[in-house]
């Protein structure tokens, strides 16, 4: 027969285990508590300024929107065209102000000694409504001689209305060492003073007669595709350059006929080098 537990003794002992339950969950809810406080200290602090900085630059890349980029000679005649429309609608201008020494009288786009006889027009119209205009030259010099004095007439009739870029148009096998002349026109133009000289060569044109563009400040260069009018695809090639005549086909509102368009190369910063051809974005806005 087991012997029997007085109930004071069971009355101690359960109270005994109570107390001990109450403060192991007193210590637990401290550890708790202490732990949750140094957690927080390690929670990073979030602030506005990488926000700010996307929201800024994002609207800056919104605003931008580049329109396509023209170039036009004597061909597109200045009676034709609705400036006013037309340079709503483009971000710029390359104007053909030389078209090569061995123009005939009977042209109606360029007079006999290769100046183009629409330019003065066509630069004044553009710049009158703030289009941004470079000019360009097509070369046909027979001789190194040739080539510098196409370039000087080139800058003395271009000069004088302070282009965003000289670009030389270089398509026609006119010498042996075609890039002999390439290079003796690139340097006369730089030493009577344009600052900005870039060339307009397709590749297969420039590898087939070993033309250099290393000593040029930008790489212009044709492909069509199948000439569409619109923007196909980019240039299949390793070649770095910055703009690309995407069509001979476009057409925009303010003149009926055809126009060449272009774009900045899909490899390039759009907006970094549109600038470096035709201006500052920033100066534009704020006239």
């Amino acid at each position: 027969m087991r012997k029997r537990i007085k109930p004071p003794v069971v009355l101690v002992f359960f109270s005994l285990i109570g107390l001990l339950l109450i403060i192991a969950n007193i210590y637990g809810n401290s550890v708790t508590s202490a732990q949750l406080a140094s957690a927080k200290k390690e929670i990073p602090v979030a602030t506005s300024t990488s926000t700010s900085t996307e929201e800024s630059s994002s609207t800056e890349t919104e605003t931008f929107v580049l329109n396509p980029i023209i170039d036009l000679s004597g061909w597109q005649l200045p009676s034709e065209i609705d400036y006013d429309t037309l340079s709503q609608n483009i971000s710029g201008a390359i104007v053909r102000v030389f078209g090569g020494s061995g123009i005939t009288e009977d042209n109606n786009a360029a007079s006999n000694n290769g100046v183009d006889k629409s330019f003065k027009t066509h630069i004044k119209e553009f710049q009158k409504r703030d289009v941004p205009v470079a000019v360009y030259a097509y070369t046909m010099g027979t001789s190194v001689e040739e080539m510098k004095e196409e370039a000087q007439i080139f800058y003395k009739n271009a000069s004088p209305y302070n282009p965003t870029y000289y670009w030389i148009d270089v398509e026609e096998k006119t010498m042996d060492d075609m890039d002999a002349g390439v290079q003796a026109f690139l340097k006369e133009l730089k030493r009577l003073g344009a600052e900005k000289v870039g060339i307009y060569i397709g590749t297969y044109f420039m590898e087939e007669h070993g033309i250099s563009t290393d000593n040029f400040d930008a790489v212009w260069i044709p492909t069509y595709g199948s000439d569409s009018g619109y923007y196909e695809s980019a240039p299949e090639t390793t070649m770095d350059y910055d703009l690309h005549q995407y069509t001979s086909q476009g057409y925009i509102n303010g003149f009926d006929g055809a126009l060449d368009l272009n774009q900045i190369a899909v490899t390039k910063d759009t907006k970094e080098t549109y600038e470096k051809l035709f201006g500052s974005v920033d100066k534009k806005s704020s006239k």
